[in-house]
């Protein structure tokens, strides 16, 4: 018996494509009775956002063949039979090796990458156009055990303040988990190492400014009931949920750019859903739509890494898959607690 199928109209850059949709009536968030077409009926509805943000640029898909209860599995390279209009680029990854990964530009091909079972979209931080650039510095505030949004929140405008001192304006977008994302444009004249170099001294000095409050410790036994300033999320080929993507967990929560006046006021996370934000966006638009206006520089934040390491403050420690680099401290696994009189 053939699989139920049908077919979405979906305007784009040169006229309406039609976009088959097979399972349509596939649940992808059980608890609340989302289904496939749903889902992509909400990619149609946030795609200009969606797009600006996450478009034109490498993105991972992170896919779902059966619900978000059941497997998953990244797809990064353009699959066999993909249609002319899902772009792809060649990127060049830490070990070294270069493939083709897929790359989004118009509304169609974010629906077919629904209809290819994605819920969550990676995107990296930099274009198609230079891949080894980025044009965002991106910092994740991670709670850790024993705090919470809230935590996370009260933090972010002293970052914030910190980089607007080393020059950068400072966006928001909330995790659609319990986390915050700041995401500063860049001009795209660094490569990724030096970006990350960029965070870790933002870090820093935020962690100087609110010590029992914020932690770089990449060794989860030594973050302590604090907000963990996650600088690996700046490697190559370190991806986090795009802004308008979905979350694949049980509320179907939305990776949300919000106004620092949002926070200030408080924001619940959980009222970013797939069910919401459409008509959120229709309300008080995108508050990211500026966010590539005015692209800052990392020349103040290189400075500070440099001024650290003068100071006897060497590399932080790399994800265990990553080739090792000059400097670096031993390696484990950040879970993996280390032993009295280890290095």
């Amino acid at each position: 018996m053939a699989s139920e199928r049908i077919t979405l109209t979906v305007p784009g850059p040169e006229g309406d494509r039609e976009v088959g949709l097979s399972s349509p009536n596939r649940v992808l968030w059980p608890e609340l009775g989302i289904t496939k077409h749903e889902y992509a009926e909400y990619a149609i509805a946030v795609s200009e956002p969606f797009l600006r943000a996450n478009g034109h640029r490498p993105v991972s898909l992170e896919r779902f063949p059966d619900s978000i209860d059941g497997e998953r599995f990244f797809s990064k390279n353009p699959p066999k039979g993909a249609p002319g209009y899902v772009d792809q680029v060649v990127c060049t990854y830490n070990s070294g090796r270069r493939h083709p990964q897929v790359v989004l530009n118009e509304t169609a091909a974010v629906v077919w990458a629904v209809q290819m079972n994605t819920v969550v979209f990676h995107p990296w931080a930099s274009l198609a156009a230079d891949t080894d650039n980025p044009v965002e510095l991106r910092i994740d505030l991670d709670p850790q055990p024993g705090t919470d949004f809230a935590d996370a929140a009260s933090v972010a405008p002293a970052l914030r303040e910190v980089l607007a001192e080393a020059g950068l304006t400072a966006f928001l977008k909330t995790s659609g988990n319990r986390g915050l994302h700041v995401f500063c444009p860049i001009e795209p004249t660094h490569e990724f190492l030096d970006v990350r170099h960029a965070v870790i001294a933002a870090g820093r000095e935020l962690e100087r400014r609110m010590t029992d409050r914020v932690t770089t410790n990449w060794w989860k036994e030594e973050r302590g009931e604090r907000v963990f300033v996650d600088f690996n999320q700046a490697n190559r080929d370190r991806t986090m949920a795009g802004a308008y993507s979905a979350r694949a967990l049980p509320a179907a929560t939305v990776a949300t750019p919000i106004t620092w006046e949002e926070l200030e006021a408080g924001v619940e996370p959980s009222s970013f859903t797939v069910r919401t934000v459409p008509q959120r966006l229709a309300d008080i638009g995108d508050p990211w739509a500026e966010l590539q206006a005015g692209p800052g520089r990392i020349d103040t934040l290189l400075e500070w890494w440099q001024r650290d390491l003068d100071a006897g403050l060497g590399e932080l420690p790399f994800p265990p898959e990553f080739p090792k680099m000059p400097g670096e401290p031993p390696r484990v696994q950040p879970s993996r607690a280390r032993q009295p009189g280890a290095d």
